[in-house]
């Protein structure tokens, strides 16, 4: 179940990195006039997270950015754009997480959060479920918008994938947790709360000063 679940986890979170930063030759472009943030801090994939329950298990941000260097970017709204996208495991949840986003300039933050989620809620196979939801965590004072997708599984019936987003002027990703019991939940039972906790929890683990 957990590796049918990574694959498909794994799709969607590529799905939405191909379709919202890469984009076909001869595309817009450019950056208008506004000023981009200065670059101060950077989006890492550790070895583990969430008090050490996820294990790092496939890091592919070296392949995503050679993908990003040899194709048209549209930089209209990020400078710079570096790659990360890894999927962790855990034994003792019987999940997996994946972590799929970038760091750079990011201009407009609330755009390139919306268009991770969007991106997730087309990709192939993809059904939106619960629509996405801005929460702020207690204690936090950052934004995280979160929403429910369902994806068919091969031996039939649907699996639900809450996915959470966040962005500020640096760093911009998106978080997937499932585990075999909230797959199998209906999407409306989906505690979106929690997995905006959760993403919370993430940020502060893999955002870090370029310094």
């Amino acid at each position: 179940m957990v590796i049918v679940m990574a694959s498909i986890i794994g799709l969607l979170a590529f799905g939405w990195f191909a379709a919202n930063v890469l984009r076909p030759a001869g595309g817009g472009g450019g950056g208008g006039g506004a000023a981009y943030p200065a670059a101060e801090y950077r989006l890492t994939a550790p070895r583990t997270l969430l008090d050490g329950k996820y294990e790092l298990a496939d890091d592919q941000s070296a392949q995503r950015q050679k993908e990003l260097e040899s194709s048209p970017v549209d930089e209209t709204d990020i400078r710079a754009p570096q790659a990360t996208v890894a999927q962790y495991t855990s034994a003792s949840e019987g999940g997996v997480l994946v972590l799929s986003g970038m760091h750079g300039r990011i201009r407009n933050p609330d755009t390139a959060r919306e268009k991770m989620l969007d991106g997730a809620a087309t990709a192939d196979g993809a059904t939106l479920a619960v629509p996405a939801k801005d929460v702020t965590p207690a204690g936090s004072d950052v934004t995280v918008t979160c929403q429910v997708v369902t994806m068919a599984q091969d031996g039939g019936g649907t699996a639900s994938l809450p996915i959470c987003a966040w962005a500020d002027e640096n760093t911009s990703a998106s978080v997937t947790v499932v585990t075999a019991a909230t797959s199998t939940k209906s999407p409306q039972d989906i505690d979106l709360e929690a997995a905006a906790e959760m993403t919370t929890q993430v940020r502060e683990q893999v955002r870090k000063p370029l310094s």
